[in-house]
């Protein structure tokens, strides 16, 4: 067998080293997201200058390489591939500035030489993947770390963290501290550029072999079994770059893979296990990561906890404890906190003693930790918790160059991003919108669209104003967000066409009338006229189906609402104020029979219909369609009758009540007749409760009614303290429940006029009440006196002289 034959080693001797002086392959592992691993490959590939440089990643993105030089390239990035026919089975390979793999490209694209990924296809992992998508042993191919290359967050054995093992051997109960200490503190300079990579293969080899033996019968009990297709996978590419060009290959790889590449092995052997693998058609692109997304562990995170800090170990080029400490003083400056030169050089000569008395060779993320929170932050981890999500992980968000492959719902996506001057972001934040505006009405489409199609980048909060042509926004971008446009891309190729897809497709696979109306309601705020009118054909369908009530009473709200809306965004709603008519109508009918016979926790339910219905009814308005007549009248008759009703429960006629005398439709005499009967000897305890609690709970207002109406307060009051001991027990929960729903001062109020008892009960802003510090009666000369300034306050008339404000301090 030649060289070429077996092993990636290519006759660089043995597995002695990463690569010996006459050795043609240079065998580099890494550590993924490692700054100080970083710096060793730039030194290594400046000390051997190789004619070429492979990086573990996927074949596939070869292409893709040259775009990490353009000028708008901004790490941290992701290789994206997702499966042709089916977007949502996707993967990604995060790349930070201070990871091996960017550097070694980088190092690369800038010494014009060839660079290639070497590790086994997506389209292979992506099938195994579909194959199992709980599965993680694609080892981080799905979005997740390689286990072994970063210590401290994997499973226990010698697979899952290896370097926790090197750490323990050396007699470290840390060993993210161990590797910090040991490789990304190191200087690039200090000895061989080579020496740590032969190091670390020696002791990966030693474990490797440990691991291995583990299984029984020859197996290799510590090794997945697609990692050995992986590297197999590897050892052919490494033979071929060996065959095409006549000087040094370097290849770059999580450690945990170079003894696998140094080991003999027969190309037939290697063939063997790559043969016959799934495949699936796969599309890759750049996409913008984040600092944060690289700090998660799960998920398409990559485990690092520390990336803003792994940032900064990686671009100070000296004293990064003396930056870093000076970097935290000025945020905590920003957050106006008292932070002087002398707390950065105190904090900085700190964090070094903490160094020397823990035994390491500098201060790392530990020490200058505990030395800002003893001498910037007095002791307080609050503010510490800033200096960690700010800086120790950052919002960092990368850019790709607009020329980067891209599904065309996300280049259209992009485009309209930069028209409407509405940036990705991964920091959190609100963005008040003003529907009058046009920049700010096409953002609030564009988000509306993007939610239609599952694309979250932006979640709608109750906004600080109450008109309708305003809208809140809580906008954070995140790296999944560009899997979830390239999945929607099956729907249309732009966003108004596959948002107008999404919505008809949805309008048919709906469940029930009140996800269809819902639909409705955010074709409109989406502005989607073409998906608007089969869905209204659709709503008007199921609701001439729907007999059931309280189906039709959960529809109308949101078809009232829309009414609205559209009425700010000047879209034709006839069709809709058509179909929200004809479904109250629909209500007003069939809401007295359904309200019959119902349980405790139906009654309850009716009685949130009630108040919809009653809140849609009042918004409709003008906008109800010709020939309707009044619906707002129609809807009165039917909360009289279903306050007379014996057989309709108490919660439901004391709330029907409650809403004509809100209404003024209801004189006050007339609702302390109902209350009273109600409240008679004859009517059972449990039943006048739920009326009480229908009148005055749900958060109403009830509690100011009481306060304001002294002979309702009176009734209640009465009729309490007569209810029988055998029977107050049963009844304790719903009253507790009805008046703890009372602002504390509403109900401090109505204890106190309830202790002073009957004789000196009263309306609190009515005359004669004989509460002290009110009067007998209203002393309307001194009233009228306060009206001059108070026009003068509102400027509703000229300044006046001063003889109009004669008895104004009276």
């Amino acid at each position: 067998m030649t060289g070429t034959d077996r092993t990636g080693s290519g006759g660089s001797g043995g597995p002695g080293g990463a690569g010996e002086p006459g050795g043609r392959t240079i065998l580099l592992g890494v550590r993924h997201h490692g700054p100080g691993s970083a710096r060793a490959v730039r030194a290594a590939l400046d000390a051997v200058r190789p004619g070429i440089v492979l990086v573990e990643g996927p074949p596939e993105a070869d292409a893709l390489i040259p775009l990490a030089a353009d000028e708008d390239m901004r790490p941290p990035v992701a290789l994206l591939a997702h499966a042709v026919d089916e977007p949502g089975r996707s993967a990604f390979w995060p790349l930070a500035e201070f990871s091996p793999e960017w550097v070694a490209v980088r190092w690369a694209l800038e010494h014009d030489v060839p660079a290639r990924f070497i590790d086994l296809p997506a389209t292979h992992t992506l099938a195994w993947q579909a194959a199992d998508d709980h599965d993680d042993h694609a080892d981080g191919q799905a979005g997740g770390r390689e286990p072994g290359d970063r210590p401290g967050t994997a499973a226990p054995d010698v697979r899952g963290d290896p370097l926790a093992a090197l750490a323990a051997a050396a007699g470290h109960d840390d060993p993210e501290r161990w590797w910090e200490d040991v490789i990304e503190h190191r200087s690039p300079g200090e000895g061989d550029a080579l020496a740590p990579f032969t190091a670390l293969e020696e002791a990966m080899t030693a474990l490797r072999e440990t691991g291995e033996g583990q299984g029984e019968g020859g197996e290799r009990g510590a090794v997945d079994a697609r990692d050995l297709v992986r590297e197999a996978h590897m050892r052919l590419q490494v033979r071929a770059a060996l065959r095409e060009f006549a000087q040094r290959v370097a290849v770059v790889c999580g450690a945990w893979h170079v003894p696998a590449l140094r080991r003999p092995a027969t190309v037939a052997a290697d063939r063997a296990l790559v043969k016959g693998l799934p495949r699936t058609k796969v599309e890759m692109t750049w996409v913008p990561w984040t600092h944060r997304r690289l700090s998660q562990a799960g998920g398409y995170g990559a485990g690092i906890e520390s990336p803003g800090w792994y940032a900064h170990l990686f671009a100070a080029a000296d004293r990064p404890v003396e930056r870093w400490l000076t970097k935290v003083a000025g945020l905590l400056r920003d957050e106006d906190r008292i932070v002087s030169p002398a707390h950065v050089i105190e904090a900085t000569r700190l964090a070094g003693t903490l160094a020397v008395l823990r035994g390491r060779p500098l201060p790392g993320l530990g020490e200058t930790t505990d030395a800002v929170r003893a001498v910037m932050c007095d002791g307080s981890d609050v503010p510490l918790a800033l200096v960690h999500d700010r800086l120790v992980v950052g919002d960092v968000l990368g850019e790709v160059p607009p020329g980067a492959p891209a599904v065309p719902l996300q280049r259209d996506l992009t485009r309209i991003q930069r028209r409407l001057r509405l940036k990705p972001e991964p920091a959190q934040r609100e963005l008040e919108l003003d529907l009058r505006k046009e920049t700010d009405a096409g953002r609030s489409r564009l988000l509306h669209r993007l939610r239609l199609l599952g694309v979250g980048w932006g979640e709608p909060v109750a906004s600080r104003s109450t008109g309708t042509f305003r809208e809140t926004w809580r906008l954070r971008w995140e790296p999944e967000l560009s899997v979830r446009v390239a999945e929607a891309g099956v729907w249309g190729t732009t966003v108004l066409s596959a948002a107008t897809a999404r919505a008809e497709t949805d309008a048919v696979t709906a469940r029930d009338l009140a996800g269809i109306t819902a639909l409705a309601e955010r074709c409109l705020l989406a502005e989607l006229p073409d998906a608007l009118a089969p869905v209204m054909r659709i709503l008007a369908d199921r609701a001439a189906l729907d007999t059931d009530v309280g189906h039709l009473a959960q529809a109308l709200p949101a078809l009232v609402r829309s009414l609205r809306y559209g009425d700010v965004r000047g879209t034709d709603t006839g069709a809709l104020a058509e179909v929200a008519a004809g479904l109250a109508e629909r209500v007003f009918v069939g809401l007295p029979a359904a309200c019959a016979a119902l349980d405790a926790d139906a009654a309850e339910e009716m009685r949130g219909h009630v108040d919809a219905v009653h809140t849609a009814v009042g918004l409709l308005g003008d906008a109800l369609t010709p020939g309707r007549g009044d619906l707002g009248s129609r809807w009165r008759d039917v909360l009289r009758t279903l306050s007379a009703r014996d057989t309709v429960p108490g919660t439901v006629r004391g709330r029907a009540v409650r809403l004509l005398l809100d209404d003024d439709e209801l004189a006050p005499e007339e609702a302390a007749r109902l209350m009273g009967l109600v409240l008679s000897p004859g009517t059972p305890p449990a039943d006048a409760a739920a009326w009480i609690e229908g009148f005055v709970g749900g958060g109403s207002g009830g509690g100011l009614l009481l306060l304001h109406d002294d002979r309702l307060l009176g009734l209640v009051d009465a009729w309490l303290t007569g209810v029988p001991a055998d029977a107050f027990t049963d009844v304790l929960p719903l009253l507790r429940r009805t008046f703890s729903a009372f602002e504390p001062g509403v109900r401090r109020s109505l204890g106190e006029l309830v202790g002073r008892g009957p004789e000196a009960r009263g309306s609190v802003t009515g005359a004669g009440s004989g509460i002290p510090g009110f009067a007998t009666g209203l002393d309307t000369e001194r009233a009228d006196a306060v009206l001059p300034v108070v026009r003068l306050l509102l400027g509703r008339d000229p300044a006046p002289d001063d003889n109009d404000l004669v008895g104004a301090d009276t």
